[in-house]
């Protein structure tokens, strides 16, 4: 499975970007889809999970009420809103897939990943 993120770049404080998560030639409709993150020097961290239909999402203490995380099962894409982003939202951001349905937060959870996409909030 090839996962494709999308949507980083250079962003100002309190501005909003969306990532997109993808896989060409495979249907991600059955599964649950997590974002995490890595900033330089840190650890990996979740970021967000949803489930396969969408119906259930776990966030982040971190990002809770700023980033909502949904997906277009039609259009096998899985998005990241990102809104009001500061400093501390600069990372690596990753998208990866459960062989399951049901999100988590724990990265040992997940079996593909993408190449990861950056995204850096700077003025």
């Amino acid at each position: 499975v090839q996962l494709q993120a999308s949507g980083g770049g250079l962003v100002q404080p309190g501005r909003s970007l969306r990532l997109s998560c993808a896989a060409p030639g495979f249907s991600l409709d059955a599964y649950a889809i997590g974002w995490f993150r890595q900033a330089p020097g840190k650890e990996r961290e979740f970021v967000a999970a949803i489930s396969y239909s969408g119906g259930i999402t776990y966030y982040s203490n971190s990002v809770k009420g700023r980033f909502t995380i949904s997906r277009d099962n039609a259009k096998n894409t899985v998005y990241l809103q990102m809104n009001s982003l500061n400093p501390e939202d600069t990372a690596v951001y990753y998208c990866a897939q459960r062989g399951t349905g049901q999100p988590m937060s724990s990265m040992l959870s997940y079996d593909y990943w993408g190449q990861g996409t950056q995204v850096t909030v700077s003025s």
